[in-house]
């Protein structure tokens, strides 16, 4: 083993220092019981899934999933995303027992990568998935309990951005002339590239009121101030009907002033199958989470059951977050290795009244001044007189 190799990580890991847990600790105690009080169960999957079942099922790229071979030959990948694995459970156990079933999680997540970039390649989400209701209600409880969870957390100034994968997808549809096209232009808007949306509308040479149309919606529908705006393209009545009960309902729960339409909104996680939203917030570059409704994922399972969620990446949160978590005081007990027996009964004694307290033997010490600057308060154990 090389110097070199000897502190390096796998690409894309990361260590977690005792300032950053405690962070994410308080992040996980608050989200925990938030969402436990509006009736959501936590839940907790394996680390390590069949790849035939929650591999394939799973929206992340096969080329991102971490694969593993076990002593059987069975290829198994560590879990990519939460939402798949907990569609798997509740096929198999928990809609036999209640519909629809409110699951909650906070759990790492695996995401292989190519080049390091910044990009974990282990990160912790937290989220929910409201299994097995298909009514816009749901929809509307989980942009509100989204909302209200970064409310809870202290994130002061944040948009959630909502959009509807099938009214974009039945639009690109409508006005290309074949399937691939359509997903060539879905996969733009992926990554936000509208100057190249705008290029490859014109590349494909399609009739030019079908151009203009295109052109058009993706300009109007990015900045939709009303979904009056989007009306016209909107070819389904259900869709929109749809839409302007979503609306209506998140005006009674008095969280527009959060909402933002945009129905150019799309994403990798190909599942989605209606409303779908992101979250950003002011003091990060990227979202800190997205969710929507995917329908169709638990008929891979077996079960025709609508399903709808979200998931925060819990590593963007930190970045936002205010934490005004007091510092604990911690009391440092040194003494002399004849006098553990004191120290011992003196710590307990500081702890039952809830105090902080570490025992350290002063021989064990190479500098003692250096070790006493890191702590509140230093007492010396001494001999009963």
């Amino acid at each position: 083993m090389s110097t070199i190799k000897l502190f390096e990580k796998p690409l894309g890991m990361r260590d977690t220092f005792p300032q950053t847990y405690e962070k994410l600790e308080a992040i996980r105690a608050k989200g925990r019981h938030f969402l436990y009080a509006h009736g959501y169960d936590f839940i907790k999957t394996p680390s390590v899934e069949y790849y035939d079942t929650v591999g394939k099922a799973s929206a992340i790229e096969d080329a991102s999933l971490f694969k593993l071979v076990d002593n059987q030959g069975n290829m198994l990948v560590l879990r990519p995303d939460m939402t798949t694995p907990i569609a798997r459970i509740a096929t198999a156990k928990l809609l036999k027992e209640k519909i629809p079933q409110r699951l909650a999680y906070f759990a790492s997540v695996f995401r292989a990568q190519q080049t390091e970039g910044g990009r974990p390649a282990e990160f912790e989400q937290m989220g929910i998935e409201f299994i097995g209701d298909s009514s816009v209600f749901a929809d509307v409880e989980v942009i509100i309990l989204a909302i209200q969870l970064l409310q809870q957390l202290g994130v002061e100034s944040f948009t959630v951005t909502i959009g509807h994968a099938h009214v974009l997808q039945a639009i690109l549809q409508q006005y290309t002339m074949s399937g691939e096209q359509a997903n060539s232009l879905r996969q733009l808007l992926v990554e936000r590239n509208y100057v190249g949306f705008e290029e490859t509308v014109k590349s494909f040479d399609l009739q030019r009121e079908n151009s203009e149309i295109l052109l058009q919606f993706i300009e109007e529908a990015a900045n939709a101030k009303s979904i009056f705006n989007i009306e016209k393209y909107v070819v389904d009545e259900n869709t929109l009907t749809y839409i302007y009960e979503l609306e209506r309902l998140l005006k009674q729960a008095n969280v527009m002033d959060y909402i933002t339409f945009d129905f150019t909104l799309t994403s990798s996680m190909n599942y989605y199958t209606g409303m779908l939203f992101e979250v950003f917030a002011v003091g990060s570059g990227f979202p800190l989470g997205n969710g929507g409704r995917y329908d169709g994922l638990l008929a891979q399972f077996g079960s025709e059951v609508g399903a709808t969620g979200f998931g925060f990446r819990v590593d963007r949160l930190l970045e936002v977050v205010q934490t005004n978590e007091p510092t604990v005081a911690t009391t440092l007990l040194l003494f002399e290795p004849h006098l553990y027996k004191e120290a011992l009964q003196h710590a307990t004694k500081l702890r039952a009244v809830g105090r902080r307290v570490t025992l350290q033997a002063i021989s064990s010490l190479t500098n003692v001044t250096a070790y006493k600057v890191q702590f509140s308060e230093v007492v010396y154990v001494q001999e009963e007189e």
